[in-house]
C-alpha cells in the first residue's frame, strides 16, 4: 500500500508540477556556470547589488529586532529556483537561515560545492534538489521569507506555483519577486537585444509569452491570500553590467507581498515574533 501510495505521489506531482521540463533542459547546459561573473549570469551576479538591499531593507523596516552584523538572524528565508546559490548566499551572510530548492541536480551540486568553501555558509544554508510542490507537504507554514528571483517567467503552471507559496509562508510572512514584465520593450530588450545582439543572456533563455505583467502578478497573489506592498521597477544598463531602481516597471520589476494573518493565531514565539506581530512600514522597500 505503502508503495502504491508513493507511485500515486510521483505520478500526481510529475503531472501537476509547476517545474517545465523545456525550462529544465536549458538550464542543464548551464549548471557549471553559476559562479563566473563575467559569464553568461553576469547579470544576476550584478543583480546582487540591488536585490539583496530590497530584501534586507523591507525585512528591517518591518521589524524592531535589529541584530547588528547579522540583520536577518533567526529569520528562515526559502530561495525557490536557487540555481548555484547566487542570491542564497547573501542572505546566508546576513545571518538568515535559507534553505535552497532548485529541480536540477546540477545546480544543487554547484551550489552545496560553493557554499562548501565558508564554513559559516555550510551551517547557515542547506540546499534541495526538489520543485516547490514536492516539499509543500513537509514544509506547511515553516518560512518567515519565500524568495523566487528571475523565477516565475520559467514556471509552467503560475497560479499553482503561488499557491504553494502560500501554504509554505507563515502567517504575515514575506513574498519577494522580481521578474520580467510583459511588454513590447521588454521584449526587445530581453530578447531581441540582451540574447541575439548583445549576448549577456543565452540565446533561448526567455520566452517572452511566459513574461508576466505586475497587474496580473498582482490579481494572482490578492486571490491567493497576499497583500501586495511594493512594486519597483529595474533597470539593467548592459554597459556598466549594473542595476538600478526606476519608476517604470516596463521591463524589469520587483514586488514584496505579505501573507495574511490567520485570524485568531498566534505568532510563534521565535526571534521573529516581534517581526510578524508588526505591520509593514508604508515605505517599506523604497528608501534604498
Amino acid at each position: 500500500l505503502l508503495l502504491f501510495r508513493l507511485t500515486m505521489k510521483r505520478l500526481f506531482s510529475t503531472s501537476h508540477s509547476s517545474v517545465d521540463s523545456k525550462e529544465m533542459k536549458k538550464f542543464q547546459l548551464l549548471a557549471h556556470k553559476w559562479w563566473d561573473e563575467e559569464g553568461e549570469y553576469s547579470a544576476l551576479h550584478s543583480m546582487n547589488d540591488i536585490r539583496v538591499p530590497f530584501i534586507r531593507d523591507t525585512l528591517l523596516n518591518m521589524s524592531s529586532n535589529y541584530h547588528l552584523g547579522n540583520p536577518l538572524s533567526g529569520v528562515k528565508i526559502l530561495d525557490i529556483g536557487c540555481g548555484g546559490g547566487l542570491l542564497s548566499e547573501p542572505l546566508g551572510r546576513l545571518g538568515a537561515s535559507v534553505t535552497g530548492i532548485d529541480p536540477l541536480e546540477d545546480n544543487i551540486r554547484t551550489a552545496d560545492q560553493h557554499k562548501s568553501f565558508d564554513p559559516v555558509l555550510a551551517k547557515r544554508i542547506q540546499y534541495k534538489s526538489s520543485s516547490l510542490e514536492e516539499i509543500v507537504e513537509e514544509s506547511m507554514e515553516t518560512f518567515d521569507v519565500i524568495v523566487a528571483s528571475e523565477v516565475v517567467e520559467h514556471v509552467a503552471d503560475l497560479e499553482m506555483f503561488i499557491k504553494c507559496c502560500s501554504q509554505v509562508l507563515k502567517p504575515e510572512g514575506s513574498l519577494f519577486i522580481t521578474t520580467i514584465n510583459k511588454t513590447q520593450l521588454s521584449y526587445i530588450l530581453g530578447i531581441v537585444v540582451a540574447e541575439k545582439i548583445i549576448g549577456i543572456v543565452p540565446e533561448g533563455t526567455h520566452e517572452w509569452e511566459k513574461f508576466v505583467p505586475p497587474e496580473e502578478l498582482e490579481r494572482l497573489l490578492e486571490s491567493h491570500g497576499f497583500s501586495v506592498k511594493t512594486v519597483n521597477g529595474m533597470l539593467y544598463n548592459p554597459f556598466s553590467g549594473s542595476w538600478s531602481w526606476m519608476e517604470s516597471t516596463s521591463i524589469n520589476y520587483a514586488m514584496h507581498a505579505v501573507k495574511s494573518g490567520a485570524q485568531g493565531q498566534t505568532s510563534p514565539t521565535d526571534a521573529l515574533s516581534e517581526m510578524e506581530s508588526e505591520q509593514p512600514s508604508a515605505t517599506a522597500g523604497t528608501t534604498l
